[in-house]
């Protein structure tokens, strides 16, 4: 390590996560890049989660620092995800769920993507999927996600907006950004989960890279408060038929707070970007307008698919054509 090297901070938000936020920290403190600060935000833990970071980090010696924010009442992921980060003072900053095992090197493979890059604003990589006990389940995130060499390419060479726009495959327990982000990703918006967020500005004011190699475990576990499903058939069907609910009315409102915070970044956003996001706030608002019966959901759906912007801005792409129409209400 040398003077120049950027500083790292950890930003580890924590609930009721006694029982492997020990492991967790002890991966950061064994990390070949050691980092300088270790920010942990409890979202008001009814167990010993607080003491067990205590414990941990008496024997540390003080490094890395260890800045504990203490939980009053309930703020949820994103919001607990945004004070975490706001605490941190370094200039590169990873994201961290109590329950995951970083490799060894993940911090040292991380920071040197950013070295001689000053447009890359955030940067992630594929997980291995473990069980509770922490064996392996013989699968990815990626794969489960369906993430392949393809989209990652494309993501690499300014592709990340358009692509994120229409799906987030960002994880944010793999998630390290520069600190530059922060001052224009807060205050994060409540329909927005904190890694698409902040992944999404970033593309929009910087450029993405994803790295296709594991470098955290990645627990499954059942408590999980955001986890992965794999991609069956099934599964595919079932939400196809599952009723639409508030989903697009949601995926419409956050197209239009995405619209608003990238107009006052405007200067610094792409018109290609912006055109962009005009598109998918028009498709979402039609998708949540369609009318409760399905047969007068054929020809406007019909109608809308013609123009292309199923394939360009539904997450599932042309899939969702079928979604639109058979969904109930």
């Amino acid at each position: 390590m040398t003077a120049s090297a950027p500083t790292i901070s950890v930003a580890l938000c924590t609930y009721n996560g006694s029982a492997y936020v020990e492991q967790q920290l002890r991966s950061i403190l064994q990390q070949t890049h050691p980092v300088d600060e270790v920010v942990v935000a409890d979202d008001g833990s009814g167990d010993d989660t607080l003491a067990v970071v205590e414990r941990v980090f008496e024997g540390a010696g003080g490094t890395p620092r260890l800045v504990v924010l203490p939980g009053v009442g309930r703020h949820g992921v994103t919001a607990n995800f945004e004070r975490a980060i706001l605490a941190t003072t370094g200039d590169l900053i990873a994201l961290c769920d109590q329950d995951d095992v970083w490799r060894a090197d993940k911090i040292e493979r991380m920071a040197a993507i950013f070295e001689d890059r000053p447009d890359l604003l955030l940067a992630y990589s594929d997980a291995r999927l473990i069980d509770a006990a922490g064996r392996d389940l013989g699968g990815t995130l990626f794969g489960q996600l369906e993430v392949d060499d393809g989209l990652l390419a494309r993501i690499a060479s300014d592709g990340a907006f358009p692509e994120l726009l229409r799906r987030n495959t960002v994880t944010g327990a793999t998630v390290v950004f520069r600190r530059a982000l922060v001052a224009d990703a807060a205050p994060f918006p409540e329909l927005w989960v904190h890694d698409e967020w902040l992944a999404i500005l970033a593309a929009a004011l910087g450029s993405v890279r994803g790295l296709g190699l594991p470098l955290i475990d990645y627990r499954q576990h059942g408590a999980n408060q955001i986890g992965v499903q794999a991609p069956t058939v099934r599964r595919k069907i079932a939400r196809v038929l599952q009723a639409r609910g508030d989903r697009n009315r949601n995926l419409w409102r956050r197209s239009e707070l995405l619209r608003e915070r990238l107009i006052l970044l405007s200067p610094r956003v792409r018109a290609r970007d912006l055109e962009l996001v005009d598109g998918k706030l028009r498709h979402e608002k039609f998708r949540a307008q369609l009318p409760g019966n399905r047969v007068r959901r054929v020809i406007p759906v019909l109608r809308e698919a013609a123009t292309g912007r199923y394939a360009r801005f539904a997450s599932r792409g042309n899939a969702d054509i079928f979604r639109d129409l058979l969904q109930p209400s």
